[in-house]
């Protein structure tokens, strides 16, 4: 929870500090396609890990990596669109 928080103030933060409103789409977009990307190639990592993992495990692995990257993506834009309204309000009053 603790970290979801981070991801959380950190996108306030990114939201907040740079100047201007933020392309959501391309982010969403990006932190997708990284998300998926990490998530497939530490799951075929793990296949070939020591510790004897089996295909399925490495699948299942690939998958949860990539549901919980996309989860901290989502938060990070959440985050984003609280610091961009932050801005907008503080730029207005």
């Amino acid at each position: 929870m603790w970290f979801e928080l981070l991801v959380l103030l950190m996108g306030t933060a990114f939201g907040y500090f740079r100047s201007g409103k933020e392309d959501i789409r391309s982010i969403i977009r990006q932190g997708l396609i990284y998300g998926i990307l990490l998530g497939i190639v530490l799951g075929i990592l793990s296949i070939f890990a020591p510790s004897g993992m089996s295909i399925d495990a490495g699948v299942q692995g690939a998958i949860g990596l990539s549901v919980r990257i996309i989860i901290l993506v989502i938060l990070f834009i959440i985050g984003i669109m609280i610091g961009d309204g932050i801005e907008m309000y503080r730029k207005n009053h």
